[in-house]
Formats: C-alpha cells, structure tokens, sequence
C-alpha cells in the first residue's frame, strides 16, 4: 500500500468538513485573500458556462473574470480528464 502523500492529508482535512461556516474557516486559514477570489471566480465562470445561453465576454463580465480564465475553465470542463467541475455541478443539481 503506497504511503499518503501531503496532497492525500489536505483530501482528508477537505473531507472531515461539515458546514459552510467550517470551510469558510479553513480556507481562510489555508488561503490567501487572492487564492480565494480566485477559487471563486472560478467557481463563478463553470456555474455561469454551466447554465448555457451567454457569450464567454458575457460570463467574464459577469463573474468579473478574464476572457483567458473563462476559456480555460470552458476547456476544463468540456475537455480534460479530471472532471472535477462537472462532478461537482451534477451533484448541486440532484
């Protein structure tokens, strides 16, 4: 069995989570002002892409975000293997 890593111990600490007000703690300690706008922004433009019937000028004025991130979070998720993003939405929808 191979040993965790430290990505597996910050997995870990995510999941024993419980409540927004837990999150919002930890990432304010674990985050910078800066990774945490961005890690909203983000999280703004694949809800935005997500939900259809804008331009990605329109999604990046909106969420107040590059054209250059909106593009990479579209690529994210219709491309890459990860999946992270849709995960995650299809769970918020059911």
């Amino acid at each position: 069995m191979p040993k965790p890593t430290a990505r597996d111990a910050l997995h870990d600490a995510l999941l024993t989570l419980e409540t927004r007000e837990e999150v919002d703690a930890f990432l304010a300690d674990l985050c910078t002002p800066a990774e945490l706008r961005a890690f909203t922004e983000r999280w703004t433009v694949a809800r935005l892409l997500d939900a259809g019937g804008k331009s990605y000028r329109e999604i990046a004025a909106e969420a107040e975000a590059s054209p250059t991130t909106v593009v990479r979070v579209a690529r994210f998720l219709k491309e890459m293997p990860h999946q992270g993003y849709r995960l995650v939405l299809d769970r918020l929808k059911a």
